[in-house]
């Protein structure tokens, strides 16, 4: 009833205002560098559990990954270097799986000697969190909780942009 007393302009301008605010909201949402990271709490494969909150101090980066990905097989030897290179400095690689079943995530890890935390995400509810659009992500945290950088993808040579960004946290 409100909207049949409306004018077709006024309909219009209320359409472009809901669309706005609808627009606004995602923003309001969307993962922002220099914005605190998301907290979470995961069972890491070692059946520990790990809170990002409780973490801070430290730099964490979390690569997102999945078993049918042909990058994430020749980056995760990539982090596992940088995590043994820059572990007493503070530095700490999660590895999240982004697969609704374990078992192809736990056949990919076989074959690679990792040390680093490995979660996996069967409800995809942190990679959705974490707006993972592409196949690996990485999200570097800085030592405050703040999302610093975000690489996606992964291309031979990535390894140099991502210890330049290490050592640009750890001096700060």
């Amino acid at each position: 009833m409100l909207f049949s007393r409306l004018s077709g302009k006024c309909l219009i301008a209320l359409g472009a205002l809901l669309l706005a605010m609808q627009v606004m909201s995602m923003q309001a949402h969307a993962l922002t560098i220099g914005d605190t990271a998301p907290d979470f709490t995961l069972k890491n494969q070692q059946g520990t559990n790990l809170n990002l909150t409780e973490q801070r101090g430290e730099i964490i980066l979390i690569n997102f990954w999945a078993s049918w990905c042909g990058p994430c097989r020749k980056e995760m030897p990539v982090l596992q270097k940088l995590q043994d290179k820059y572990r007493d400095l503070g530095v700490q690689v999660w590895g999240v799986n982004v697969e609704q079943e374990n078992q192809a995530g736990k056949d990919f890890l076989a074959d690679l000697d990792l040390s680093f935390s490995i979660f996996f995400d069967q409800t995809n509810s942190l990679s959705k969190t974490y707006q993972v659009e592409a196949m690996p992500t990485t999200v570097m945290i800085d030592r405050n909780g703040k999302v610093r950088f975000v690489f996606q993808g992964y291309q031979d040579g990535y390894e140099k942009k991502y210890a330049a960004a290490i050592k640009q946290l750890i001096r700060e």
